[in-house]
Formats: structure tokens, sequence, C-alpha cells
């Protein structure tokens, strides 16, 4: 009954915009104070235990080093070299949409930067080209989701610390994944264009011009080399890596590219601070609904009750994705994985799948959330951008959701594709 009450107030609250931090705290207290004979001072000491944590400091800073990258001129330049390479293929400018966010993706770690650095102009962009707009902004909102597969990955940080799972594993493991959902959202965008006649420029770029523009963007290019080469050969923690990344950002943007202002820096360390806030304020209070979850045994209860529907392995996993998609359309992926993980990952590891394995599955069910209908906040930021209507994005965005749960499926069932990276 507890757990019926916990979720059940949780929901309600969400379904009535209570912001996410203050439903899951509200529904925390709540429960206790009338199943529970445990003091409400748990719920602080949790929060602030929660949030305790070397790990999660790598946040913030990706956070920062992302926002510093779309003042910086690094995602414009990002631009301009795929576009040399493949602009003149069918469907060539929405392929460069996608093989772009996969590249700021390896730099932001976070989806909604992604879609807002890459969208910001990619977008006007395809639709000077011809292409249909609602097209143009769903292709943006659909690759956006790769932010939190290709490492860094704010997401896997925060399952890593959650789970006790290494978080070097996490990224080494996430990067094929990642780009199996950008190869798939590009088939897409090939068909779609073959369809609609979005042919590439006339003519292709010779090889001077794409030796300039990848001479522009050579120190684009360099930073996920640097700092994914830095944390796959040991030389700093992700952590460390998110620090690196911010100061290579600021030298760069500043230095370099000379395209970071003083105003942008200082939006950038603005906008970082006040998500972050919001961020650390849901991590907290996550953290006390998570432990209140296993004083009353309710991961154990709810891992029975899915267990009882079946003893097939297909099934059940399906039966899990199926959940994670539903809950990724409503609510936010790091309240979702502190909530989830405890619960689900003791059940998936019954039938032999990886911890790292079912990492890479919760955070890319979550992540297909962000462009879901109809709560998904990468439809929100795209719609923003291309002042596009949420019916005619959710219409258009079917298609790569569907491309996108064929990948999920391959990891889900075809383990090598994850586990061959696991040291």
């Amino acid at each position: 009954m507890e757990s019926l009450v916990l979720f059940g107030i949780f929901f309600v609250l969400l379904m009535a915009s209570v912001p996410i931090g203050y439903a899951i705290g509200i529904a925390t207290l709540v429960t206790m104070l009338k199943y529970t004979t445990m003091p409400t001072l748990m719920i602080a000491q949790n929060a602030i235990a929660g949030v305790d944590s070397f790990p999660l400091l790598a946040i913030p800073f990706f956070m920062l080093a992302g926002n510093l990258m779309s003042s910086g001129g690094i995602a414009k330049r990002l631009v301009d070299f795929f576009e040399s390479i493949i602009g003149h293929v069918t469907g060539g400018l929405g392929m460069v949409t996608v093989v772009v966010c996969m590249f700021f993706a390896a730099i932001s770690g976070s989806a909604v930067a992604t879609v807002s650095a890459v969208g910001a102009f990619m977008i006007p962009e395809m639709v000077n080209h011809g292409y249909n707009k609602g097209f143009s902004a769903a292709l943006t909102a659909a690759a956006g989701t790769i932010g939190v597969i290709i490492p860094p990955s704010v997401p896997f940080v925060i399952y890593g610390v959650v789970s006790g799972t290494s978080i070097t594993d996490l990224f080494t493991a996430g990067f094929l994944p990642g780009v199996l959902m950008g190869l798939a959202l590009i088939l897409v965008c090939y068909i779609y264009s073959k369809q609609h006649g979005y042919k590439g420029r006339e003519t292709r770029s010779s090889g001077k011009e794409i030796w300039t523009a990848f001479k522009e963007a050579f120190f684009a290019i360099l930073s996920p080399v640097i700092i994914l080469g830095g944390i796959y050969s040991g030389k700093f923690t992700p952590t460390e890596a998110a620090v690196v990344s911010v100061v290579y950002s600021f030298i760069i943007g500043v230095f370099v590219y000379k395209e970071l202002s003083l105003k942008g820096a200082y939006d950038a360390f603005k906008d970082a601070i006040v998500v972050n806030g919001a961020t650390t304020f849901m991590i907290g209070l996550s953290t006390a609904f998570a432990a209140l979850l296993t004083m009353e045994q309710i991961p154990l209860k709810i891992a029975n009750a899915i267990t009882s529907v079946s003893n097939n392995q297909i099934v059940i996993l399906i039966l899990i994705n199926l959940f994670l998609l539903l809950v990724g359309m409503f609510v936010d992926n790091i309240p979702s994985t502190i909530i989830l993980t405890p619960i689900l990952l003791p059940i998936v590891m019954k039938f032999g799948m990886h911890p790292v394995t079912f990492g890479i599955m919760l955070t890319m069910n979550l992540a297909i959330g962000f462009c879901t209908p109809p709560y998904g906040i990468n439809l929100f930021v795209a719609s923003a951008i291309s002042k596009v209507k949420m019916e005619e994005l959710s219409k258009q965005i079917m298609k790569m959701i569907f491309a996108l749960i064929a990948v999920l499926l391959l990891i889900t069932y075809v383990r090598p594709i994850t586990e061959m990276f696991i040291k």
C-alpha cells in the first residue's frame, strides 16, 4: 500500500505541474509520516549524503563546458567541417545535423545542451535549403538524445554513483550504442529526404575546401579526443575530465576562435549554476526517496510482481523497456535513474545482464523520453527554437522514435555491443 501512496502522490504532483524536486520530497515526507516511525530528519540526512560525492562534481563542469562551447563558436565550426564532407549527398544537411549532434555529445554530455547549441543554427539552415520545418526540428530533437549516450554523459555519472558501476566502463561501453543511434537517424533522414526530394548541395567540396574547414574545426574536433582519450587512457577520472573540458573550452573560445565574450562567459556560468542548483536539489531528494524505497523493501515487492508475470527473459526485458519508455515521457532522467536503478538492476542481473549494459539500456530509454510527446524536453527546446507547434513536431518525430527503439532493442538483446568493451 505504501508504494501506491508514494508513487501515487508523486505522479499526482507531477500532473499538477509541481517541480520534480518538490514532488519527490513531498511524496517521501507524506509516506514517511503515514506508514513509518522513522524521523523526518532522515530526508535531510539522505539528501545531503546523496550529493556528497566526488563523481557528481562532473555534472556542473560538463554543463558549464557545454555552455562555453555553445557560445565559443565550436559547434558552428563542426557544422562547416562536416557539411564540406557530406553536404552534397541526398539529405546531406540533415545528416550533418545528426553528425554534429554526435560530436557535440562527446563534448557536453547533455541532451538539452546539444539540441540548443546545434539547433539554433541548423534548423534555420535546413529550412533555408527547403527542408520541412517540422522535420528539421524533430530531427534535431531526436539527435539530441545522443548527447546522453555518447560519452561523456551526465546520466552515466548518476547511474555509476547509484549502482556502484565504473563510470569509465559506462563511458567506454556507451560509445558504440551512441554511434548506432546516429546511424539509425541518418538512415531515417536519407529515406525521408529521398521521398521528399531534399537534395544536397549541387557541387562537392574540393579537397582544398575540406582542408580549410578541417583547419578551422581542428580545435573543436580535438576537444572530445582530449576528454575521452584522457579518461580511457587513465590519465584522469571523469570528474577531472569535466574540469579539463571547461578549461579547454574557455581557452579555445576566448583565445583561439575569439568568439567567447565576457558576457557570453557570464551567461554560460550563470546558466550552469542555475541548472546545477535544480539538478543537485533533485539528486538529494531523489536519494531520500530511494532510501525510503529500500527501507520499506518496495524494490523487492516490485521485483517479485514483475517476475511473477513471466520467467521468460525476453518478456521481462520488453516489459521493463516499455515501463522505462513510459517513465521517460513524464519524469526527468536524473530522478528516474536514482529511483529506478535499485528496483530494476537486481531483476535484470538475475537474467545475466551486466550492470553496464543495463545502465546504457536505462539511459537510452529515458533519453528517448526526451523527444517523446507529450512532455519531452528536447521537443520543447526544438519547438522554442523553430517556432513549430508541438502537434507538428509530435507527428514528425514518430519515425525517428521508432528508429531509436530499434537500436534500443539491439542494445537490450545483443549484449556484445556493450560488453565487449568492458575490461
